[in-house]
């Protein structure tokens, strides 16, 4: 983790990282917490990070054939209970309409928490043939869960995110779907975001709730600790036959479609945050950063140096990369401070010797690093030191996570890591029993991530039982 530090304000991540996440955040301006409780305001600069997200995803999603759609956020009681595990599942958090102006309401309406049960209410009444199939849905939205403890991004009441809702003719087609979705989750994660993640089955224990299976993607944070950073769910025809879905198949019999859902959230912010910040604040990955080169002119009294920087400014910004200029009157070593803190990717300084030699002087965040650069070059030079930045943040992530990897054969394994080795994502066999399971978060205070896709080969015993066992799993403490 970084030693340095310029920003007072901002605990040292090593003193405390809970306290180091949150001034950042704050002091960023990412959110600022509102007059109710556990809900967050989602400042301009956290929503435009959101908003570069939620662009790169959508034309993701477009590519391979998804549509947009809004599903309203009201769900009447007993559309919620016809699958009686997603009620179950999420019966603690869901927060109730019980009055509409003046009038009680003749049955409760609940804050969507999810939205399987509208998706298929509306498919109840639109599908008919086989020939629609597959509706390969998507919505942006913001959803209600009632938690007990919140942390921004992380874990708050409201929070903003995209549910995919598909529906398929066979469940060969719904199973594909589930994997093509989470491999473009990770692939988003660590080309853009620059997070490498670890893809596998989440435990029946751990998976959604109505799901026939669940998958994973899981990141590790620089406290060594996980976050699940997308997941994605194959239903089977289970809500469909609950919510009464059917078409006529090519036999000119009743069917029921095979479904899948995939989400990812705001939570991906905390995630960049926690992968890539450092004691001065925000690291961006160049993707989704809503300044990706901030220009600061030097000595602006001096003649000719606000020009030459708006000059610059504009070249840039004609190469299509997000780009400001600082021109206030603040002093320089304030500027770079600030800009510094909201991770912004490239820092351009000119002044008036740097005018004269005809270059700038550019500072990449992710390593302090200063490069001069000829103004003749900066078509070529910018381009390729914001791919440097980018791949400057995924080997030190992808070190992070390989050097706190851990094998484990045996209980005490498990425990030393946790207690003496900082902690990290703990593989070993397992028998699959859930009690074996339980006992580990009891034992070790460690729970299970996944069942990774890449599997040993070999054979080995659970830690808990000692049985023999040819599945691996990753454990960890988790956010």
């Amino acid at each position: 983790m970084a030693k340095d530090k310029k920003v007072e304000q901002i605990t040292d991540m090593d003193v405390d990282f809970a306290q180091w996440y949150t001034d950042v955040c704050r002091k960023a301006e990412l959110v600022e917490y509102s007059s109710v409780k556990g809900f967050t305001i989602l400042r301009p600069y956290g929503y435009a990070i959101w908003e570069n997200i939620q662009h790169n995803l959508d034309s993701r999603f477009k590519a391979t054939g998804h549509e947009n759609v809004a599903m309203p956020v009201l769900i009447p009681e007993s559309l919620l209970k016809k699958e009686g595990e997603l009620v179950n599942g999420f019966a603690p958090e869901v927060a109730w309409v019980t009055q509409g102006g003046s009038e009680e309401l003749e049955e409760r309406l609940a804050f969507r928490p999810t939205s399987e049960t509208m998706f298929c209410d509306h498919w109840s009444s639109v599908l008919q043939s086989y020939r629609q199939l597959p509706m390969l849905y998507n919505q942006w939205c913001s959803v209600i869960r009632w938690e007990k403890t919140t942390r921004p991004f992380l874990r708050s009441r409201e929070f903003w995110w995209q549910e995919g809702h598909t529906i398929h003719e066979t469940a060969e087609e719904a199973k594909a779907e589930t994997e093509q979705q989470l491999n473009c989750y990770a692939d988003f994660c660590e080309n853009d975001l620059a997070i490498p993640v670890v893809k596998g089955r989440k435990t029946d224990k751990e998976k959604f709730a109505g799901a026939e299976a669940t998958y994973t993607i899981e990141a590790m944070m620089k406290d060594h600790k996980a976050l699940q950073s997308g997941t994605s769910h194959y239903f089977g025809d289970k809500f469909s036959r609950a919510y009464d879905v059917t078409f006529t198949g090519r036999d000119n019999k009743l069917q029921y479609p095979f479904q899948s859902s995939w989400g990812v959230s705001t939570r991906l912010i905390g995630a960049i945050i926690m992968t890539h910040g450092d004691n001065n604040g925000l690291v961006l990955p160049p993707s989704i950063a809503p300044i990706q080169v901030i220009i600061i002119p030097v000595a602006m009294h001096k003649p000719g140096v606000t020009e030459k920087a708006q000059e610059v400014l504009e070249r840039v910004k004609a190469m299509g990369i997000r780009v400001k200029g600082d021109f206030s009157d603040n002093t320089p070593g304030w500027k770079y401070a600030e800009y510094e803190m909201k991770g912004v990717p490239l820092r351009l300084e000119l002044g008036p010797r740097d005018i004269e030699a005809n270059q700038c002087v550019i500072v990449r965040r992710d390593n302090g690093e200063k490069v001069t650069v000829s103004l003749d070059e900066l078509e070529t030079k910018i381009p390729e030191l914001l791919q440097a930045v980018r791949d400057g943040l995924y080997e030190k992530a992808k070190n992070n996570l390989e050097e706190h990897t851990y094998f484990a054969e045996t209980i005490d394994e498990v425990k030393d890591i946790v207690n003496n080795r900082g902690g990290g994502f703990i593989k070993t066999f397992w028998c699959g029993d859930v009690e074996c399971e339980l006992a580990m978060k009891e034992k070790a205070g460690v729970s299970s991530r996944c069942i990774p896709f890449v599997q040993e080969n070999r054979t080995g015993v659970c830690p808990i039982c000692g049985k023999p066992s040819s599945t691996t799993i990753f454990w960890g403490q988790a956010y």
